[in-house]
């Protein structure tokens, strides 16, 4: 499989973003995370792990994003859940293999399971969108650390677990095996990536 390099990824990222505002809040944030996935790629448990995948799925991750701007400029935060599902589709219709696709579609929050979809009564098709592999796994790990709002802050890991914690204890639980699976980035030593 063919992975895009970073300056493939930013041209992709360039010519869906709706606004350079869109364009800088996303890419910035992919390239943050990129930046917490490599810290944690440092340990010599995680040389298992495919890093030009982990960065690829890092840096295109949130590329659905830019469907959720409207013609005015704003984003639909209601819909903002089908961010992934979204993603995965413009990655697909760009010729992307399901590999690179799931990235997208399987990043939210600590994964979201059908019984997830039906009783929240998110607005995505029944299904488990679950990550499988450790690239996976480790992409929708270092998305949680660093969130996108204004102004962008990063999450610690009792941070995280508290805010997960609102969708049932069994979420948290998912979290903490993902800690205990790639260990906690050092948030100190991260300088988020500027626009």
């Amino acid at each position: 499989m063919r992975i895009p390099d970073p300056d493939q990824i930013r041209a992709l990222h360039e010519k869906h973003a709706p606004t350079a505002e869109a364009f800088a809040g996303v890419h910035t944030h992919c390239e943050t995370v990129w930046s917490i996935a490599e810290q944690l790629l440092s340990s010599p448990r995680l040389a298992h792990v495919d890093a030009a995948l982990v960065r690829a799925g890092c840096l295109l991750h949130d590329i659905g994003v830019y469907r959720l701007y409207g013609d005015d400029g704003r984003l639909d935060h209601a819909n903002y859940v089908r961010h992934g599902l979204l993603g995965h589709e413009l990655l697909a219709g760009e010729g992307f293999p399901e590999p690179l696709c799931r990235f997208c579609s399987h990043h939210t929050g600590v994964g979201l399971t059908r019984r997830d979809v039906e009783t929240q009564r998110l607005p995505l098709p029944p299904a488990d969108y679950l990550p499988v592999t450790a690239e996976e796994r480790l992409v929708m790990y270092a998305d949680k650390f660093h969130t996108k709002s204004r102004p962008t802050r990063f999450l610690t890991p009792a941070d995280y677990a508290a805010f997960i914690g609102r969708y049932g204890e069994e979420k948290v639980t998912a979290f903490e095996a993902l800690r205990a699976e790639f260990g906690d980035p050092d948030l100190d030593r991260l300088t988020p990536v500027l626009p």
